[in-house]
């Protein structure tokens, strides 16, 4: 009887055990936390006078819808810092007014217990750098304030501006992914008086939609660009740059986007993005 008995308990137990994995298989899985959602993120409009001279808002376009963007891919609203240099209050919503010292002590706070830090910055560009205001922020010198600040933790650096891939060589490290819009000797497009966005910055808008990491969208914008001046026939090419340094590739495909992706193209139409 004793035997039996223990058997009995045995089977009971067992029986209870399968139904107990058979609910766990049926609930639900629980949502992902976002990767990024701890990161510190600046995004910056750093000029509002279009290729012509007079005033534009398609960096500050850039800026805002940018911003948006990434908070919807897991970055949180708390740790996107704007920045803009436009006189106009108005024009620049939710950004601060923009000094290279202000983005240096705003990206210090942020990034000291953050795990990771994206940089954007949209903007006129030189062989020198790219222009903030009146001034040229160099290579050189953004290169330190990330140094500085985010050191090694992983590392998203976009530069949207003419001549863009000065930034390259300064700050390409093992632990950076570097993103330009054109190349150390060319234009980019986009940003004239009339444009909504520069061209590099709505392929970024477009393309994030479509993608899942970094390492996807980043080459997805390149292609996009390649084919947006394709069909508006300006040249040279501009040949957007890409840095990935050896450290932070494997982990690309890891850092995936928090949101479901929209179909292409939605983005733009439901940002509404015109001046």
């Amino acid at each position: 009887m004793a035997v039996r008995a223990t058997g009995l308990r045995h089977r009971i137990c067992a029986l209870a055990l399968g139904l107990g994995l058979a609910l766990l298989a049926l609930a639900p899985a629980p949502a992902r936390s976002s990767d990024f959602g701890d990161w510190a993120a600046l995004v910056v409009a750093g000029d509002w006078r279009g290729a012509g001279g007079g005033p534009t808002l398609a960096f500050d376009n850039a800026r805002r819808d940018i911003a948006k963007a990434i908070g919807e891919i897991g970055f949180a609203d708390g740790r996107i810092a704007q920045f803009s240099v436009n006189p106009v209050p108005a024009r620049r919503d939710a950004a601060s007014l923009a000094t290279a010292r202000d983005l240096y002590g705003t990206l210090a706070r942020l990034s000291s217990d953050a795990p990771g830090c994206l940089i954007y910055l949209t903007s006129h560009g030189d062989p020198k750098g790219v222009l903030i205001g009146d001034q040229i922020l160099p290579p050189g010198i953004l290169a330190a304030m990330l140094d500085r600040t985010c050191g090694a933790k992983p590392t998203i650096v976009v530069v949207s501006a003419c001549f863009s891939g000065v930034f390259v060589p300064a700050l390409a490290a093992p632990n950076r992914l570097v993103m330009t819009a054109a190349r150390p000797d060319r234009t980019s497009f986009g940003c004239g008086e009339a444009d909504t966005y520069p061209y590099f910055d709505e392929c970024f808008l477009d393309e994030i939609d479509r993608h899942g990491d970094f390492g996807g969208l980043s080459s997805a914008v390149r292609a996009c660009v390649a084919e947006r001046e394709r069909r508006e026939g300006v040249t040279p090419p501009s040949e957007p740059q890409i840095w990935i340094g050896p450290q932070l590739r494997p982990m690309l495909p890891l850092m995936r986007f928090a949101r479901p992706h929209s179909p292409p193209g939605e983005r733009l139409g439901r940002l509404g993005g015109a001046p």
